[in-house]
């Protein structure tokens, strides 16, 4: 890796790791690619003193990841909090192979995540937050906010959103094969890697849906 330049995110005591340093990453076109290419992250936080991790949606905006609730959600009511807001650390993986080694010790997994420190803040500003929500749907669906209604007066009173700004960042990505000790390689076993990606199905349409509304494009081309 080269070393840190301005367009970096800077490394900080959290987001060096402790083994297998070499994975880490914090240029931004590798942090950006990595969130833009998934939509679930994991949202971790204290709540009355014990660690809590959620399965949520997020949506990035530049240097900001969104992320959206109810208003009554604790995580969200917490961030709603003018000072200090909410510490959060959210990450998001990707898992891109198995690697099968001729040892038990060795298997692994080939895989992309960022992990993302910082403290969340509830989103205020009524244009900010429909910008946050068409992020959010698009980050699911590239082009889906502008082929659906946007939420009503009622919808927004009822959907709290958190901002998380990109300051604490690291990703970490692990490719290749297994990494056998020499003494193995002539063991019986098999090794190597499964690949593993994301695969989507035919489009179903509701049974209300009107007669004559096609698939659209952004929908075929996942």
């Amino acid at each position: 890796m080269s070393a840190t330049t301005v367009a970096d995110y800077e490394p900080t005591d959290r987001t060096v790791p402790s083994r297998a340093r070499q994975r880490a990453r914090y240029d931004r076109e590798t942090v950006h690619s990595i969130l833009d290419q998934a939509y679930l992250c994991h949202l971790g936080f204290v709540r009355d003193g014990a660690p809590v991790v959620l399965p949520t949606l997020y949506g990035r905006v530049g240097e900001t990841l969104y992320v959206h609730g109810s208003t009554g959600s604790r995580p969200l009511l917490a961030a709603g909090k003018a000072d200090p807001g909410l510490a959060v650390c959210l990450t998001v993986t990707h898992v891109d192979g198995l690697v099968l080694a001729k040892s038990a010790f060795h298997h692994s997994m080939n895989y992309r995540s960022v992990v993302v420190h910082g403290t969340a803040y509830q989103v205020t500003d009524e244009e900010e937050c429909r910008i946050a929500l068409d992020a959010l749907v698009d980050q699911v669906v590239p082009g889906r906010s502008a082929d659906s209604r946007p939420a009503n007066a009622k919808e927004l009173a009822a959907t709290a959103v958190i901002r998380l700004d990109l300051n604490e960042v690291s990703a970490k990505v692990r490719t290749g094969g297994p990494n056998d000790d020499a003494e193995d390689l002539d063991l019986p076993f098999w090794s190597g890697v499964v690949p593993v990606a994301p695969a989507y199905g035919t489009p179903v349409p509701y049974a209300d849906l009107a007669p004559g509304i096609a698939v659209p494009d952004y929908i075929t081309a996942l």
